[in-house]
């Protein structure tokens, strides 16, 4: 894969807008589409086939030993034949760089067949014996493949395959090609690709399957063959506008997605869906479907797994995007890649803030989905108005609240309202809370407990993090129902004692953070709840406290500190609009009264029995508690 300095060399401003769409982003689809080309111009180049190369799946053989395995073919007689030149009728030798071109490789994911060029990788480790199969099914399985011979039927240069299929019928140059494989190997394993050399002159060169047109017309044949007969159709294709390029043309049905959302098997996202007329649901013209299933590579490098869910992350640029655009989002998709400091691409996104993209806008596709089986998701949620405003902003809240806001710290010798702790992550200022945001452990921390830690398809911690990554609102019931719920459970666990007066101010400071002005990521379809979703108004210092330190009528600088807070919070503030208020701070200062009684009997009085025992989060109902106004 070029670099990004070699990618902005080789591709000039001019080419790269021929290249690429012109066209907004308005589906994943454009996404996936635009990955796929961005990959295909980085590993394979331009041109009609270089779409349906697959340079990278074979990656890991280059400049290993014995990875490249050559069956030479002599086609320049009357009959074909093997090579009886010095180096034989099989070649072992380095897969490299330089040879990644010249072979074509095309590679084919099913587990069982043949890959769609003639060039085939085998298993890892396979012995001479697999090998040597490997090695004849070049002549007598791909090159008489019935695709592959209806492609090459009228071809100018379809006598070379066909050359190659007649080789497969002798049985003497069978069982030659086995013992000079078996004699090159030395009856070692090894994990190789297996192609084809021929030659067609003689006194020509043998030539690669990347040099004859012959071959790479018949591998482009066979890959979209299987693109309209996945599920058991026997041809879903036909002609309707290709809702990537908007361009009347063949198109086809069952292709492969690299997130697996428009597969034939989701009969839930298609009811009634007829496989043979997929096409017409979902149309996608064979060029475009092949550019996509290249987006697979940097689909993949911008997910990262959370909950057992799998989050995709997928940057793009908002409006028309420019060919330095283009480069930039090459940039960071590679730098996405190549990089291993397991940062999410959130993160990632936010380092290169300054360095890419200039004014343009960055947007992101976020969805979260679970894997049940092969080709079977649940999406939990998508949206294509991901933004680093929000979890970022988010973030930055969270830390300002409970470093600098008077609910948290406090300037005087008296205690802030809530406490805080160094290694109390929710309760200190974090240098990572961005990826605590992103990655879902923020949720993690103060939302129920789960048996299973992996998500489901109700799980309110992936769709709060959807949410957030997706600027997206939470219902405040939510969030208050999952807090009490984790409040409850550890009140209850016998390992834990006392109450959980870290977590609560965790919860507290999650909520006004969640509630600020800049991000409105609150909603509530209950006018007694909206206070709760409005940001509250702390100071960032306080105020000295008074003088007197005993008033005459028995007050305490701690009162006008309590009342301060109420006031400076929505949900407890006098307002007359808002007459639930008044019994959510009756309810408040109980809770206040409990805690504080609770905290003098167990520190000044030594009792092991404190009020707080006695009166536990979930024993706080409405029926034993009766506030009015």
């Amino acid at each position: 894969m070029l670099s990004p300095d070699e990618f902005r060399t080789d591709y000039p401003e001019s080419e790269l807008a021929e290249e690429l769409p012109d066209s907004p982003v308005g589906s994943l689809r454009d996404i996936q589409y635009l990955y796929g080309k961005l990959y295909t111009l980085a590993t394979t180049g331009g041109g009609e086939y270089a779409p349906y190369l697959t340079p990278d799946a074979a990656g890991d053989l280059i400049d290993t030993d014995d990875s490249l395995i050559v069956v030479r073919v002599d086609l320049s007689g009357d009959d074909p034949g093997l090579a009886a030149d010095d180096r034989g009728p099989v070649w072992v030798t380095r897969y490299s760089d330089e040879l990644v071109q010249k072979v074509a490789h095309c590679k084919f994911s099913a587990a069982a067949g043949i890959d769609h060029s003639v060039t085939h990788q085998a298993g890892r480790n396979s012995d001479p014996e697999k090998l040597a199969r490997y090695a004849k099914e070049r002549l007598t399985r791909w090159a008489t493949n019935e695709v592959v011979q209806e492609a090459v039927e009228t071809h100018e240069d379809g006598w070379v395959v066909k050359g190659l299929a007649e080789l497969g019928e002798n049985e003497n140059a069978l069982d030659e090609i086995e013992e000079a494989l078996t004699t090159a190997l030395g009856g070692e394993s090894t994990t190789a690709l297996l192609t084809v050399q021929v030659r067609l002159d003689a006194d020509g060169e043998y030539q690669w399957p990347g040099d004859l047109d012959a071959f790479l017309a018949a591998m482009r044949a066979r890959k979209l063959s299987k693109l309209v007969t996945k599920n058991k159709a026997n041809d879903s294709s036909g002609d309707a506008t290709d809702l990537v390029t908007g361009e009347a043309t063949r198109t086809v049905g069952t292709s492969e997605d690299p997130q697996n959302y428009f597969l034939g098997k989701q009969l839930e996202t298609f009811p009634g869906l007829d496989i043979e007329e997929a096409w017409r649901s979902h149309p996608i013209s064979e060029d475009a479907a092949v550019t996509v299933m290249n987006a697979g590579t940097f689909v993949e490098s911008c997910t990262y797994r959370t909950f057992g869910a799998k989050v995709y992350y997928l940057p793009y640029v908002w409006g028309r995007p420019s060919p330095e655009n283009f480069r930039d989002l090459y940039t960071l998709l590679y730098n996405t890649v190549t990089e291993d400091d397991d940062l999410t691409p959130v993160e990632r996104a936010y380092d290169n803030r300054e360095t890419l993209f200039g004014d343009s806008e960055l947007r992101f596709y976020v969805s979260a989905v679970m894997p049940h089986q092969m080709s079977r998701y649940d999406v939990f949620g998508e949206t294509l108005n991901g933004r680093l405003l929000y979890p970022k902003a988010l973030a930055t809240e969270h830390n300002r609240l409970v470093e600098k806001s008077s609910a948290f710290r406090s300037d005087t010798d008296w205690t802030a309202p809530l406490p805080t702790h160094e290694n109390w992550s929710l309760l200190a200022g974090d240098d990572g809370r961005l990826g605590s945001v992103s990655t879902g452990w923020y949720f993690y921390q103060t939302f129920a407990e789960r048996d299973d830690e992996d998500a489901d398809a109700d799980d309110p911690r992936i769709k709060a993090l959807v949410a957030v990554l997706g600027g997206e609102s939470i219902p405040v019931e939510t969030l208050l129902g999952e807090y009490v719920n984790r409040i409850v459970s550890e009140q209850t666990d016998e390992e834990i004692e006392g109450f959980p007066s870290f977590r609560v101010a965790g919860q507290f400071a999650q909520l006004c953070a969640l509630a600020t002005d800049e991000l409105d990521l609150l909603t509530t379809d209950d006018e007694g709840k909206r206070p709760i979703t409005r940001e509250p108004t702390y100071e960032e210092t306080i105020m000295e406290p008074p003088t007197d330190i005993l008033a005459a009528d028995g007050g305490h600088p701690a009162a006008a500190k309590l009342e301060s807070f109420i006031e400076d919070t929505p949900a407890l503030a006098r307002d007359e609009d808002a007459p639930r208020n008044d019994q959510r701070r009756g309810a408040f200062l109980l809770g206040a009264l409990v805690g504080e009684v609770g905290s003098y009997q167990g520190y000044r009085e030594g009792r092991s029995t404190t009020l707080i025992d006695q009166f536990p989060v979930k024993s706080v109902t409405s029926a034993r508690m009766r506030i009015e106004r």
